[in-house]
């Protein structure tokens, strides 16, 4: 566990360099309503995460068959490397993984249909293959092969429905 929080924190440190932008339709979520928690996780989150560039921003995920659900499941659960989206992201996907990780901002909450619906599939690919400068959130583009990180965005979608 200390050397994943230990990796966080230069994942952090290098990532906080790179400049942010606001997600406008996140921020309209969060001043049009109260937060509220899903499955104990917040609801909505507010991120600066940068935007994915325009041609991928726009991509619709190629991987949606149940096939590939499963596979993303298998990923996010089992066998992505070095270490499995559960562990921060938890079992049910509401941001709250293991006990031990502490990570400011919180780990994404999927369940929140406020902070995924805004969301496109390529952002999401983008976020999971370079990481999210300002979080705890890795990189794993060189772990994961893009057909990996569609399946894993396919099955990211099965949470917030």
């Amino acid at each position: 566990m200390q050397r994943i929080l230990f990796f966080f924190g230069i994942v952090a440190l290098v990532a906080g360099c790179s400049q942010t932008v606001s997600s406008p339709p996140l921020a309209q979520a969060e001043e049009g309503s109260a937060k509220s928690s899903v499955s104990s996780g917040e609801c909505p989150q507010s991120r600066k995460t940068p935007k994915a560039p325009g041609h991928l921003l726009k991509k619709k995920n190629p991987q949606t068959s149940p096939a590939a659900v499963r596979d993303g499941k298998e990923l996010y659960h089992k066998t992505s490397k070095p270490f499995t989206c559960e562990t921060c992201h938890g079992v049910k996907g509401d941001g709250l993984g293991d006990p031990d990780f502490e990570s400011n901002p919180p780990a994404r909450n999927f369940t929140c249909k406020a902070t995924m619906g805004p969301l496109t599939d390529g952002q999401l690919f983008w976020v999971i293959k370079r990481g999210s400068p300002t979080t705890s959130m890795p990189g794993f583009g060189g772990n994961l092969s893009d057909d990996e990180i569609w399946k894993l965005v396919a099955y990211l979608r099965t949470f917030a429905k």
